[in-house]
């Protein structure tokens, strides 16, 4: 299966809430490479790269988020990819 990449902006109570920790332990397991980085509006922004079955789960991961988190919206669109990613990290 070929890998395609897409945007995840999840909306909500996201940051502060070890959002992104969590975020990377999920991409981890799932495979996935990309980043995840907390967006000034107070969103967080994932670009991930793997299958399209890995990024399903990892999308409905998204919805539930961190232990205490408050996920109100989460978008995903395919974009183009970018950049190669090695791994999965968190940027600031």
């Amino acid at each position: 299966m070929e890998d395609v990449c897409v945007r995840i902006c999840i909306e909500g109570r996201v940051q502060d809430v070890f959002f992104r920790k969590f975020t990377k332990l999920k991409a981890v397991e799932l495979g996935i490479k990309g980043i995840v980085r907390n967006l000034p509006n107070g969103d967080v922004e994932v670009f991930a790269v793997a299958t399209r079955n890995q990024l399903e789960q990892f999308t409905t991961w998204c919805h539930e988020g961190s232990p205490l988190s408050s996920v109100k919206k989460v978008t995903v669109q395919d974009i183009p990819k970018s950049e190669e990613y090695t791994g999965f990290e968190i940027r600031h």
